[in-house]
């Protein structure tokens, strides 16, 4: 079954011929990216959206992994935060952020002459709340994943078996999402919580949030490591470089990590 979908994929990819790709540098864009290279090679074309919601490690990940895919890559600055729509935080948040991407690559893909803008949304996507789809929908993108119905562990068992290295690599979303809906979001939030998740990764963590909520900093991380983190972590050393950076309180969520957890409050409410 995976062959086939992995086949399926290939030729979704040769039938469109020439391909830009939505590139943040996660692991499902990096599939779409690798089998693309793979099925069109020099005609497709790898763009990363440069912004202060990115992890600038994971700008240098991306531009390792596409040098390391083979794929021609590019980045481009997107400008969401002039956006008030985005910075006020609203539900639909990552609308307003897909709309601006793709308002940015669109007119980039046409110039160099790629038909097609293609992401890295797969068919698990689907079943949750994203309105970015819906804007990159509205802009003509496709999600190839989505269409030969690639789930995330179909992506993580596929790239595995291509050998990625970062076959496992925990999803990073942008770091708007670390803000509860409705708080307002600035540069200078953005850039604490950043420093803030970086600080934490150099401790050894990997898949992890740095939740901001007014002054205070809620670190998540999977439930079986938070005894050994508090057991073996510099606290009062952590709670002051967090301090410097910028928040007031420092707190560890004891219910830990759980990817979309502050879309807990859209529960049962209309969206």
């Amino acid at each position: 079954m995976l062959e086939q979908k992995l086949a399926q994929l290939k030729t979704l990819f040769a039938e469109m011929d020439r391909a830009l790709i939505a590139y943040s540098g996660g692991i499902d864009s990096t599939f779409v990216a690798k089998v693309a290279q793979e099925a069109i090679g020099d005609r497709a074309l790898a763009v990363t959206a440069v912004s202060p919601s990115l992890l600038p490690e994971e700008l240098e990940d991306a531009r390792i992994q596409a040098a390391q895919i083979g794929i021609a890559h590019e980045m481009v600055e997107t400008h969401e935060m002039d956006n008030p729509n985005y910075t006020s935080n609203p539900v639909n948040r990552c609308y307003f952020c897909k709309s601006e991407l793709h308002d940015t690559l669109k007119p980039l893909a046409l110039q160099r002459g790629y038909p097609y803008v293609v992401d890295g949304v797969n068919a698990d996507d689907l079943q949750d709340y994203r309105p970015g789809i819906q804007a990159a929908q509205e802009r003509g993108a496709r999600s190839p994943l989505a269409e030969v119905s690639i789930t995330k562990a179909d992506v993580r068992q596929l790239s595995q078996q291509l050998e990625l290295p970062w076959w496992d690599k925990p999803s990073q979303p942008c770091l708007s999402s670390r803000f509860p809906y409705g708080e307002e979001i600035t540069v200078g939030k953005l850039q604490r919580v950043g420093r803030a998740e970086v600080y934490l990764h150099k401790l050894g963590l990997k898949n992890l949030r740095v939740r901001s909520q007014g002054d205070t900093a809620r670190i998540e991380i999977p439930p079986e490591q938070i005894k050994e983190f508090v057991l073996q972590t510099d606290l009062p050393k952590l709670v002051s470089a967090l301090q410097e950076y910028g928040f007031v309180y420092v707190t560890l969520d004891l219910e830990g990590y759980r990817s979309g957890k502050l879309n807990q409050v859209l529960e049962g409410a209309q969206v």
